[in-house]
């Protein structure tokens, strides 16, 4: 039932091979993988990679009635478009480094965008961090004008080190918060948590940090209003964009350093 092509997308995929890995090693877009994915699924009547894998070892897969089956063709729909989504926010997000000229402004407000969209959160702030002077936000995405206000009050500040930015700098890694209002730091009142929850609106919370050659540098945040935990898709998606997001600073640096060189 698949061509040769198909067999060797399908079994890739199956082995657990992602879109990119599958395309560069076929010589062939990642949008060409999705599209003879989708094909494979509706040859092979299956609807999830275990599936998959159990018919390419030559297990037929269980009948499925009608409303069964467009359920699960509606979800690899969904799923693709979803896929599809994420790459052109990657794809604009480079396109707009590439020719931002130093321009960290355009590029940080374009990365916070596609973030919020693709997270399906509500707001959020790439901090610039410190050793000695902690934390600044320095840029911000559809954040509550209380919490804004409140957090241009504090200029540079530390914080507690309960919090999910001070457990990010401890660990330098994800910090992913359920429930921020459920935490003992914010009944004991904690300024940061207070604001996030109070000022901000903020249930549900992921702190990604931002890692240059010289260390960590900041934090990307974003924030659900409601309560839901970001999934690992979503964090996925998060770090890649707080990655664009160190390397759009490092390319104005650059450019800044640059500039000033031709100044002298």
């Amino acid at each position: 039932m698949l061509s040769p092509r198909e067999k060797e997308i399908a079994a890739a995929y199956a082995r657990g091979e992602n879109y990119q890995r599958i395309a560069t090693s076929l010589h062939i877009a990642p949008s060409t993988v999705r599209t003879h994915l989708a094909t494979i699924y509706r040859k092979l009547g299956v609807s999830s990679k275990i599936e998959l894998l159990k018919a390419l070892e030559g297990e037929q897969p269980q009948s499925k009635n009608s409303e069964e089956q467009a359920m699960l063709i509606s979800e690899l729909a969904l799923s693709l478009e979803e896929a599809i989504s994420r790459e052109r926010a990657l794809s604009e997000v480079l396109s707009i480094i590439s020719r931002s000229a130093g321009n960290i402004q355009e590029v940080i407000s374009a990365v916070l965008g596609y973030a919020l969209e693709l997270c399906d959160a509500q707001f959020g702030i790439l901090f610039a961090y410190s050793p000695e002077k902690g934390f600044k936000a320095t840029y911000i995405k559809e954040i509550p004008l209380a919490f804004q206000t409140w957090l241009t009050e504090q200029d540079w500040f530390h914080v507690s080190p309960n919090t999910g930015l001070g457990r990010m700098v401890s660990d330098t890694d994800i910090i992913n918060i359920a429930d921020v209002r459920m935490e003992e730091i914010y009944r004991h009142g904690d300024p940061l948590r207070d604001a996030t929850a109070n000022l901000g609106g903020a249930r549900s919370f992921t702190a990604i940090p931002m890692v240059s050659k010289e260390g960590l540098i900041g934090a990307f945040t974003i924030y659900r209003q409601q309560l839901r935990p970001f999934e690992e898709k979503s964090l996925l998606i998060a770090r890649i964009f707080a990655d664009q997001s160190v390397i759009a600073i490092e390319n104005a640096r650059l450019v800044s350093e640059v500039r000033s060189a031709k100044g002298k």
